[in-house]
């Protein structure tokens, strides 16, 4: 298990797939963060077949590509034909795509306890580095980083502090002050989640 830190080799690409239901505050500091760590970051817009959404994946694919668009950085590219509901499939396409890289497929702390859960977990793991960025409130537990080892994981965590706001409150209790100002014309076209612009 290492740190990664700003002196990631040329060669790696930093994947980040999210649910974006909606994106958040969050979401937008950790792709931040991840552009001063990897050379390149991709990220996409997946279903995640243990979530129930609040918006067609189509829509979500836009909230997340108008963060993109407003964050402007060359190095960062929204890639949805690598979305899939199974990691394990999105690291094959990226493997395909490119060869030559080495993938760091990046997760928040809140997931590392589920991974081993995931389909296929064991073959992911060991296709890729697997970078775990620490959210506030969601801890990293000695038990759930010794089982991703044992899987065959090897394991990078991100120097980062990723803010606690998640989609799921802002889809149970509506806070605009989570949603970055860039979604509002696309949440208000699509009436969504219950939010009224500021």
């Amino acid at each position: 298990m290492t740190t990664a830190g700003t002196d990631a080799p040329l060669t790696r690409l930093a994947l980040f797939g999210t649910s974006a239901d909606p994106p958040t505050r969050g979401h937008r500091a950790l792709l931040e963060g991840l552009l001063g760590l990897f050379p390149q970051v991709l990220t996409w817009a997946s279903d995640n077949p243990l979530k129930q959404h609040g918006a067609p994946l189509e829509v979500r694919t836009a909230l997340l590509g108008a963060l993109v668009a407003a964050i402007d950085d060359p190095r960062l590219s929204l890639e949805q034909e690598l979305s899939s509901p199974w990691a394990v499939e999105t690291l094959e396409r990226a493997r395909a795509r490119w060869p030559d890289r080495e993938l760091v497929f990046v997760v928040g702390s809140d997931l590392a306890g589920q991974i081993h859960r995931w389909r296929r977990a064991e073959e992911l793991l060991r296709s890729c580095r697997l970078g775990i960025a620490r959210r506030q409130g969601w801890p990293l537990q000695a038990a759930d980083l010794e089982r991703l080892r044992g899987l065959g994981a090897t394991v990078d965590l991100l120097p980062l502090a990723i803010p606690p706001s998640a989609s799921s409150r802002i889809r149970a209790q509506p806070d605009p002050a989570q949603v970055p100002s860039e979604l509002w014309p696309v949440l208000l076209q699509h009436n969504l989640y219950g939010l009224s612009e500021p």
